[in-house]
């Protein structure tokens, strides 16, 4: 087994949400730094969403793309279910953005490789469901790498992490079952908020509003609860004036396609 015991005892919380906690350790066989995620309890109390979740981890293993954080085992020590996973460098994209918003030729670069990692899992079959930029980081060699890919599929709500509206509601449980609210409020699709079936779609979406915010420095939905954003997220549109005035008018294009309310109506997102 990947993360052994000697390795468990030397954790370091980086943080939690309504996925779990996530702890910096040691890779004690290859001498290397990891990112250990712990799962909630209830994964682990039940055989049946365990065995789901680690399914969902054998497919994300399959995916080897650059701009992909890695997963290296699914384990359980002492009844606790964890996955080890690439310990990345760097800042999210969340931390990058309290500074405002990226210069647009840096915010170009960013969103060509988050699409990236969307296509490459697209064409697996994995679904982010969470994409955000609190999900996504930046190397100091200015790689962007996607965290997260598709392990929500298998997890049930953590109504405990439930407090801050930046990880409310991470609701996750099976995909595609009607009248199951998926994602973080302000990057939810309008189908994620209804409840409705997901698929690729709603990554698209969520590209949509993580390109405008890195372009403008605001989240394309306002709220300041989680009622707030869904209905800004049914009802309004974005405030394309604060779009640069230098964005490209394809990149404006793209955003708008993105973020059209019907998902038959959405586009891939190849890249700007």
């Amino acid at each position: 087994m990947l993360a052994s015991s000697a390795s468990i005892s030397s954790l370091k919380s980086l943080g939690s949400g309504g996925m779990g906690v996530v702890y910096r350790a040691t890779d004690t066989k290859l001498d290397r730094q990891v990112a250990i995620k712990m799962l909630p309890e209830s994964c682990a109390r039940d055989p049946e969403r365990r065995a789901r979740f680690e399914r969902e981890a054998r497919l994300l293993a399959s995916l080897d793309h650059p701009n992909v954080g890695g997963i290296y085992d699914f384990a359980e020590v002492d009844g606790a279910c964890f996955l080890v996973l690439e310990l990345v460098p760097g800042a999210t994209l969340a931390e990058r953005l309290r500074g405002g918003s990226l210069p647009v030729s840096e915010a170009m670069d960013v969103c060509r490789q988050m699409a990236a990692a969307l296509e490459a899992a697209h064409e697996r079959g994995i679904i982010h469901r969470d994409l955000k930029p609190a999900n996504i980081k930046i190397t100091p060699e200015g790689q962007v790498k996607v965290l997260d890919f598709g392990l929500g599929k298998a997890l049930q709500a953590d109504s405990a992490a439930a407090g801050a509206v930046s990880q409310s509601p991470t609701i996750t449980a099976e995909s595609t079952r009607v009248g199951v609210i998926l994602g973080t409020a302000a990057y939810m699709s309008p189908e994620q908020a209804r409840g409705k079936a997901v698929d690729k779609r709603t990554d698209i979406w969520s590209f949509g509003c993580v390109l405008f915010e890195v372009l403008t420095g605001r989240k394309a939905f306002a709220g300041e609860t989680t009622s707030d954003f869904i209905g800004a997220i049914l009802s309004q549109e974005p405030r394309w004036e604060l779009l640069p005035a230098e964005t490209p008018p394809t990149v404006r294009d793209l955003a708008a396609r993105c973020l059209r309310k019907d998902p038959h109506h959405l586009v891939d997102a190849s890249g700007p």
